[in-house]
């Protein structure tokens, strides 16, 4: 029972990575309060079950809906965001109603009932592991996000791109003068981190299911991820992942009544002695 338990958190601490990773280039790397976030990996979902349906194939809905999503944030970053990158509030208040927005349309297109993402054959059903059976999709959704977070970790270390974005966030001016489109930069950032929340959504639809209050529910998770990790640090997202992931799973299985609790309460205490969370730096 605990080693599923454990397997549990895993995939789910997983799936949290993939999404909060996302946020925490938006909101760490770029100082933008994106509370569109949950909306986004909503929406992704819904793309992905409708081309997965329509086509047959998982690959085409995971690249259907992360583009789809990135697309969404590009025009809500160069037509609304522009115009408040430089208050807070404002970002808070415009990315909570585009929030609302996005939640409206899906409403309207899908209803209130659940659906789950289609996953390929050779996905379904469960395989054997020391004596007891777990699905294959979790096992793959767990490998996927150890995938990712390598992939995002090489791009913002070991390339070009990834050393321009960390530059223009710590002195944009300097890397617009040297001739580098710093607005243009910080659009494809953008871009990335809601493609993450899109690719979350299908990942996350095929077994954790798509109903009209999830993205409510991942963003508060992803919230908890990045200010337990820091914001900005993609080794804090994982970790703030993979402690959000256990806590959530064997609170809701030990303590039902103090789920939420059970996340926040340490979230609180931590905060209190780093306020600035485990790998956090001051911008």
């Amino acid at each position: 029972m605990t080693a599923f338990l454990a397997l549990n958190s895993a995939s789910f601490a997983a799936l949290l990575f993939v999404v909060a990773s996302g946020f925490t280039l938006i909101f760490g790397l770029m100082r933008i309060i994106n509370l569109a976030h949950g909306a986004l990996y909503l929406l992704g979902g819904y793309v992905g079950l409708v081309i997965g349906v329509r086509t047959g194939s998982f690959t085409l809905a995971v690249v259907g809906a992360s583009a789809a999503v990135a697309l969404v944030g590009c025009l809500v970053d160069v037509g609304l965001l522009r115009f408040v990158k430089d208050n807070a509030l404002r970002q808070v208040l415009l990315t909570l109603g585009v929030a609302i927005v996005l939640d409206d349309i899906d409403l309207v297109i899908f209803g209130g009932d659940t659906f789950t993402v289609p996953v390929p054959e050779f996905l379904e059903g469960p395989v054997s592991l020391g004596g007891m059976y777990y699905p294959k999709y979790r096992l793959f959704v767990l490998v996927a996000g150890v995938a990712i977070y390598a992939a995002l970790w090489l791009l913002l270390n070991r390339t070009r791109l990834g050393s321009l974005i960390r530059a223009g966030v710590d002195d944009a001016e300097m890397v617009d003068a040297m001739g580098v489109d710093i607005k243009r930069l910080f659009v494809y950032t953008f871009m990335l981190g809601c493609a993450l929340a899109g690719l979350g959504g299908v990942m996350g639809g095929a077994f954790l299911t798509l109903y009209p209050t999830a993205d409510s529910e991942i963003l508060v998770f992803s919230l908890a991820v990045v200010i337990i990790g820091g914001r900005g640090s993609l080794l804090g997202a994982a970790i703030g992942s993979i402690l959000v992931g256990f806590l959530a799973t064997f609170g809701q299985v030990w303590f039902p009544e103090f789920a939420y609790f059970v996340i926040f309460g340490p979230m609180a205490i931590l905060l209190a002695f780093r306020p600035l969370g485990l790998f956090g730096k001051a911008a």
